[in-house]
């Protein structure tokens, strides 16, 4: 007998092309069948409402306690329908280890970690102070952060680095350099944050990698991707050509509206949608994951891309192709997703507004196959 069975949900796997009204049954931890009538010893109604893979959300901030900027993964995966999130370095060599005992390795939810480049991680980051951990280059340390990453090769997924004039401040692209020594070291991808220059967008995306991610890929002027035209810049479109994996990242001040209409319009589609929630950005203008994916709804692209983009195009960049996605067998994760009709009010980072007639809500999470919350 199956241990849950959601009933009669539209059921959208992009990974395996499926998107059909239909019943979905889990058993002994993983996905047990996909397909009418089926039966379970607890079942749910979730007849109008979408069930997809647990969502993932690429680019977060979880280190809650032991960073100013961390969020409680639980708290937001209740609310936000999120089963995996990727830390996007909030952690360095110096207090990784505290991150892994305190937090991830008891938390409920999946929780995947970059190491961050600069010794301390973020460390400053709040409203009243702001203090960039790559711009005093004392605290870039090349052989703590190799030794840590093959501590912890585990669990760690990656190198993240920080830069640009609020980040690196005058130490410019050398943090990069120095993070792109350390992921070639260790054989892992690297997660690049760019903000306002200095450096440009031409300095970082120039240096990136197939299989690097370039994290605030849609941001708004200065260092946008695109020209005031509407033309992609040439290195974003070479760098895509090799393989760099391009991610939203929404955060506090890292996606704009205009931006995105412009990249949309010439075909240019991010390969995840992330948020950046953190203590600032969870109060907006992100919130979550499904609010950043209700705006790309809102501005023309169809429902099964974008939950694509936020389930197995972000368990691909991360290497994790067990995740995002309900085949038969596979990890028994899923988000059970509302999507109401009206007039919601979207802002972007730097106060333009949408008004969008439609919202992604969470109406239930699976875990290990299991109905996790609401309860």
């Amino acid at each position: 007998m199956n241990d849950l069975v959601l009933m009669g949900g539209r059921v959208i796997d992009p990974a395996q092309g499926i998107d059909k009204v239909t019943d979905i049954a889990f058993a002994g931890g993983k996905v047990a069948a996909i397909g009418d009538g089926l039966a379970g010893k607890d079942t749910r109604d979730v007849s109008g409402k979408i069930v997809s893979p647990g969502l993932i959300d690429l680019h977060t901030h979880v280190y809650w306690g032991g960073t100013s900027l961390g969020v409680e993964a639980e708290l937001v995966a209740r609310t936000g329908g999120v089963t995996t999130f990727i830390d996007a370095g909030s952690a360095g060599p110096g207090n990784f280890h505290g991150f892994r005992k305190h937090v991830i390795e008891t938390s409920p939810v999946r929780i995947l970690p970059f190491l961050n480049v600069s010794f301390p991680g973020i460390f400053a980051f709040s409203k009243t102070v702001m203090v960039g951990e790559a711009a005093d280059m004392r605290l870039l340390d090349a052989r703590e952060a190799v030794r840590v990453a093959r501590e912890h090769k585990d669990l760690i997924l990656g190198v993240k680095v920080r830069v640009g004039k609020s980040a690196s401040g005058d130490s410019g692209i050398m943090p990069l350099d120095i993070a792109l020594d350390v992921a070639e070291e260790t054989g892992l991808p690297l997660m690049a944050h760019l903000d306002s220059p200095p450096p440009s967008r031409l300095e970082v995306v120039s240096r990136l990698r197939r299989g690097d991610i370039l994290t605030h890929c849609f941001r708004p002027f200065p260092n946008a991707p695109v020209t005031p035209g509407g033309n992609v810049r040439d290195e974003i479109l070479a760098a895509r050509e090799r393989g760099v994996i391009f991610d939203i990242g929404h955060g506090g001040g890292s996606f704009g509206f205009g931006t995105t209409r412009k990249m949309l319009a010439a075909g240019f589609l991010p390969d995840v949608i992330s948020s950046d929630v953190h203590a600032i950005s969870i109060e907006g203008p992100a919130f979550d994951l499904l609010t950043t994916m209700s705006k790309f709804l809102c501005l023309g692209v169809d429902l099964p891309t974008v939950i694509k983009l936020a389930t197995v195009n972000a368990a691909a960049a991360i290497g994790r192709p067990e995740i995002g996605t309900l085949k038969v067998g596979g990890v028994g994760e899923a988000t059970v997703i509302d999507q109401a009709s009206g007039k919601f009010d979207y802002g972007d980072s730097i106060g333009e507004k949408l008004i969008g007639d439609r919202r992604l809500l969470s109406a239930g999470v699976v875990l290990a196959g299991r109905w996790w919350h609401p309860v």
